[in-house]
C-alpha cells in the first residue's frame, strides 16, 4: 500500500487520513503546523459591517467559541448579516452556530469565491475578515480595489512545532517509504521544506496541493507539483492523489 505523507495540523489530520485510507492508500501524519488562539483581539460590534468572510474552519472555531462564551448577542447579530465561507467545511461549521452563509463557489479558494460576489455588492460597504496569522489577504485586498473597506481581526496563529520527526520523515523519503507529499496550505508547505532543510524531491516522490493557492507557494519555493484536485477538499485531494499514483 503506498504512503502518503500528511502535513496537516494533528487535530485536522484525522478526516484527510479516513479519506485516503478510502482510497487504498496508507498515511504518515507529520504535522509542520500548529493552530493556536490569538490573544488581544477585541469582538468586533458586528452590526456596524455589511457582511463576513471566513476562509477557514480555524477562523469559525475561535471567532465563534469566544462569541458564544463572551457575547452571545454578537453572534445573534452575525446571524443577520451576509456571511461568506470559502469551503463545504467551513460553511458547515458556520452552519452548527446557526449561521447560514451566501453561495459557495464550486472551486472552494478566496480567488473563487471574490469572482462570485458582483462589485456593486462590495463598493461602499464595510466588511469583516476573520483571519489566520498567514493569510495572505486575498479577500481584503480585492475589497478594497473595489471600493469596500475590510477590518481583518487575526483570531488564530499558525505556528511551527516541534519537528522531532523530521530525520525520520527525511529518511522515509530518501528510501522511497514515501509515495506522495500532500500540503494543505502554503504554511504546511514552507513549514514542511524549511524543516527538511532543501526543496529537493525524489523524482519517484509526487508533490500534491490542495488548490491553486497551496501549489502557487510551492511553485515559488522552486518545487514542482504533480497533482490539484479538480476540487479544493479532502475528499476529492485524495481520490486525485490516489489516482495519480495509479498512473
Amino acid at each position: 500500500m503506498k504512503r502518503v505523507l500528511v502535513t496537516r495540523s494533528k487535530h485536522q489530520a484525522g478526516a484527510f487520513v479516513e479519506e485516503l485510507k478510502k482510497n487504498g492508500l496508507d498515511s504518515f501524519v507529520f504535522p509542520t503546523i500548529e493552530i493556536k488562539p490569538a490573544s488581544g483581539w477585541d469582538i468586533p460590534d458586528i452590526v456596524s459591517f455589511d457582511g463576513a468572510f471566513f476562509t477557514s474552519p480555524n477562523s469559525v472555531r475561535f471567532f465563534l467559541e469566544r462569541l458564544s462564551a463572551e457575547a452571545p448577542g454578537e453572534l445573534e447579530a452575525l446571524r443577520g448579516i451576509k456571511v461568506f465561507a470559502v469551503g463545504k467545511t467551513t460553511a458547515s461549521d458556520l452552519e452548527a452556530y446557526g449561521v447560514t452563509t451566501e453561495l459557495l463557489p464550486k472551486v472552494a479558494d478566496a480567488v473563487n469565491l471574490m469572482q462570485t460576489i458582483e462589485p456593486g455588492e462590495v463598493r461602499d460597504r464595510r466588511f469583516l475578515f476573520l483571519r489566520g496569522s498567514l493569510s495572505l489577504g486575498t479577500i481584503p485586498k480585492v475589497i478594497a480595489e473595489r471600493g469596500g473597506s475590510c477590518e481583518a481581526v487575526t483570531v488564530y496563529e499558525n505556528h511551527p512545532p516541534g519537528l522531532e520527526a523530521t530525520e525520520e520523515v527525511k529518511r522515509m523519503v530518501l528510501e522511497g517509504r514515501i509515495a506522495c507529499l500532500s500540503f494543505t496550505s502554503p504554511s504546511t508547505a514552507q513549514n514542511y521544506f524549511r524543516a527538511v532543510g532543501s526543496t529537493d524531491v525524489p523524482r519517484n516522490v509526487l508533490v500534491a496541493a490542495i488548490g491553486r493557492t497551496t501549489a502557487n507557494a510551492l511553485e515559488e519555493l522552486g518545487v514542482r507539483v504533480d497533482v490539484i484536485p479538480e476540487y479544493y477538499d479532502g475528499p476529492h485531494f485524495a481520490k486525485a492523489i490516489a489516482e495519480a499514483l495509479a498512473g
